[in-house]
């Protein structure tokens, strides 16, 4: 299963809409300047996870709502088998495949990440975003080189970081090669 970039841009309009809430408002509770929201929400710009999530917040629904437009229905427990989950492939290369989009009223969003490794990011500056929560990278294959505001680490397979994401933070794959990572973001 996969999203499609103007089907949830159409989906983030429709909830603005119907909650009546302004651009304004919503660039607000985004992160994001009013310009970069209503590009976003007209399907002209990729989402970040953060965007989505912080729509998802304001809004007071699943993120898989706005992801795939179905609400989650398991309370149980729900598996996702190798290779599958709700696939989000972002213009910026990494892939995230989300673990428990079938559960509902998660305290944590599960993903299994994909960075992909790039030659030309290795000298720039790393973007940093924020989202409310804790967040926990644990990283499976590969190298990940994370800045977390002022400080910058290199993660090797089998290192872990558990941090305050409502502090700036980025990563990108280093080393010559892909990095897969397993990242679970909490929930405040």
């Amino acid at each position: 299963m996969e999203y499609v970039i103007e089907q949830v841009a159409q989906r983030i309009q429709f909830m603005r809409e119907i909650m009546e809430f302004t651009p304004e408002e919503m660039a607000l509770a985004a992160g994001v300047s009013v310009e970069e929201y209503l590009a976003a929400e007209e399907g002209k710009t990729d989402f970040s996870f953060t965007f989505l999530y912080r729509c998802a917040e304001k809004f007071g629904i699943d993120i898989t709502e706005l992801m795939i437009g179905e609400v989650p229905k398991l309370n149980f427990y729900s598996v996702i088998r190798n290779g599958k989950g709700l696939s989000v492939k972002r213009r910026s290369g990494l892939e995230y495949k989300h673990l428990a989009y079938l559960f509902k009223n998660k305290i944590a969003e599960p993903f299994l990440v994909t960075a992909p490794y790039s030659e030309e990011e290795q000298d720039k500056p790393i973007h940093l975003s924020t989202h409310e929560g804790q967040e926990m990278d644990y990283i499976l294959s590969g190298s990940l080189k994370c800045q977390f505001e002022d400080n910058v680490e290199i993660l090797n397979a089998g290192d872990c970081v558990y941090y305050d994401s409502s502090r700036g933070h980025g990563m990108i794959a280093t080393g010559g090669e892909d990095c897969v990572f397993l990242a679970i973001v909490m929930k405040q």
